[in-house]
């Protein structure tokens, strides 16, 4: 043990800053976090005042958003934590994604005529991949925090059995996914009141959640995935025609990974890895634009050239990526700055490439949520967690008050075709038992020589294109508010369209733009609920920002005010 730390501080008296050669990199001066609900901030700032750790000041904001955040994440789902460790540089992307039951089978969601049956792969049991977050909990707690699972989950329990006001995002979401949450007995008690979506301030409690935390806290990760808890789950799911089992619980594992790690101009990106298709994507777009001067464009330029990256990273995504367990990906290739050097090739800056002339033939999330996190230590975490679609399948399992996601419908149901968000998915995505489906979850640390950045979000399919808008901002110097509020645009190849939030693009770019050969199609409303946090060494500071379209709190800590924050007002609890 002894010889372990003195490594780890040798380590640390090695690493330079800004400050000059041979100097240690300085601390930040504060914590701070950035979560998609107050009460989740709250329960991270509380854990890092108990002498908690980033990781797990993350584990009690995981927990917490699993409980005020149902439409969004949960322990019924899954997701990527993004770790570093400051004092050995150490850097782990933690892979909590679900994994397809024992039973499934590529066509287990098509008719007698070879289509798919959408709504079986988004609604009900047959919806649900095995959860991985709870295996995630208990594992970065044990590996990476200096608190116990019982201090780390205690102000989720506490949310839990106390229960939370219902803000105007929650009804918005509920009202969307009301038909499924009725379906579900326990599912239409628990989110709903009597039936219809609860008035705002509704005190939504969920005591069987609560019991289901403290079997976690009793026996780690076998308290979900083995014993009473998991018994409930099969018993549940299988009374109502799903196909787990005890062994599709019992043999989850959970997976640590390299980050992808590249570089864009004097920055290093670190993102995560497989089955992510954000790291990837982001290190093909990032190099196809490189060589790009950007701001000379103009704005019509910029969104042209960042777009035709997008479209041929996405390109990509639906030739190659897959469960790395399962599938051969060539992702040094696909990182590699030969392969974007010849995607950039076709690429005209003055005409759209249509998606449809691109070769297709290689080798062969939108309610989700996002914090960032760092300490005292530079230790930090960029986690995105999800259970897909907005209240994940809608289906709870009696006396388990879990969840369940609906993550089944991010694999390529009929290789070809489109899931519920218009991602077209290749054969290296279709469905096998313990398979993960692709995601584009999208944790990053960015770092030059004098800043480190944070950040994701939720959004679906246009997760990773935030990440990257998010990362070109950072390059251009902006603070991390301009990070997340600024207006957002996206393509991913197919269908072939920019689509854009209001006001992202004007009617003289939009003209622009279409005289190059885009089809440009707005959107009704804005998307994603980026949470972000900035650790400026040369001027010690930190700073935190959390998205103006959802009801987050970023906070640097030490400057909470908890009315302030919103934590009694309804209003505040809006998510994605």
């Amino acid at each position: 043990m002894l010889t372990r730390w003195l490594a780890a501080a040798l380590v640390l008296i090695a690493l330079t800053g800004p400050a000059g050669a041979g100097d240690p990199r300085p601390l930040p001066p504060e914590p701070a976090v950035a979560t998609a609900h107050p009460l989740a901030t709250q329960a991270a700032l509380d854990i890092l005042e108990a002498g908690g750790n980033a990781f797990d000041a993350a584990v009690a904001a995981t927990a917490a958003l699993a409980v005020v955040e149902p439409y969004g994440s949960g322990i019924g789902g899954g997701g990527f934590w993004l770790l570093h460790r400051e004092a050995d540089d150490f850097q782990v992307m933690v892979d909590g994604r679900e994994t397809a039951p024992g039973a499934a089978h590529r066509d287990m969601y098509l008719d007698d005529d070879g289509e798919v049956r959408s709504r079986l792969s988004l609604d009900g049991p047959l919806a649900a991949a095995i959860p991985g977050t709870p295996a995630a909990l208990a594992h970065i707690t044990e590996h990476y925090g200096r608190l116990s699972l019982a201090e780390n989950l205690a102000p989720a329990i506490r949310h839990a059995r106390e229960g939370f006001r219902v803000g105007s995002h929650y009804r918005r979401m509920a009202r969307f996914r009301q038909d499924a949450l009725r379906a579900s007995p326990q599912a239409r008690a628990i989110m709903l009141k009597e039936g219809e979506v609860p008035e705002l301030g509704y005190v939504l409690r969920q005591p069987d959640l609560a019991g289901t935390l403290e079997q976690l806290v009793e026996h780690g990760a076998d308290g979900f995935y083995r014993g009473e808890v998991a018994e409930r789950l099969v018993r549940g799911m299988r009374n109502a025609g799903g196909i787990w089992t005890l062994e599709d619980l019992e043999t989850y594992r959970l997976v640590e990974r390299e980050p992808v790690r590249f570089q864009y101009h004097d920055m290093t990106i670190t993102a995560a890895s497989l089955p992510s298709a954000g790291g990837i994507a982001l290190a093909t777009m990032l190099q196809i634009l490189e060589p790009f001067d950007l701001q000379a464009m103009g704005p019509a330029g910029r969104i042209h050239l960042t777009v035709e990256a997008m479209r041929r990273a996405y390109r990509d995504r639906h030739v190659y990526l897959g469960d790395p367990d399962f599938v051969h990906v060539p992702v040094e290739r696909l990182v590699s700055r030969e392969h974007a050097d010849r995607l950039r090739e076709g690429l005209r800056v003055d005409r759209a490439t249509p998606s449809a002339s691109l070769d297709v033939h290689g080798d062969e999330g939108e309610d989700t949520t996002h914090f960032s996190i760092i300490d005292q230590e530079g230790n930090r975490v960029a986690a995105t967690l999800s259970i897909n679609y907005p209240f994940g399948s809608g289906f709870i399992p009696a006396g388990t008050g879990v969840l369940l996601n609906n993550e089944m419908d991010d694999f390529a149901s009929q290789p070809g075709k489109p899931n519920a968000y218009g991602l077209v998915g290749g054969e290296r995505n279709a469905i096998e038992p313990g398979k993960r489906p692709l995601s584009s979850m999208t944790p990053v640390f960015i770092e030059d020589s004098e800043r480190v950045g944070i950040l994701g979000s939720p959004g679906g399919s246009r997760i990773i294109t935030q990440v990257l808008l998010g990362i070109l901002h950072f390059a251009d110097g902006r603070e991390p508010h301009e990070w997340v509020s600024a207006p957002r645009y996206h393509h991913q190849y197919l269908p072939d369209r920019i689509q854009h939030e209001p006001g992202a693009i004007t009617v003289e770019i939009r003209r622009e733009l279409v005289d190059r050969g885009h089809r440009v199609v707005p959107m009704t409303r804005e998307y994603g609920d980026m949470q972000a946090v900035l650790w400026n060494i040369p001027e010690n500071r930190v700073v935190a920002a959390s998205d103006p379209r959802g009801g987050g709190l970023a906070v640097p800590y030490g400057t909470r005010d908890e009315e302030a924050a919103g934590v009694d007002n309804p209003e505040s609890a809006q998510g994605d």
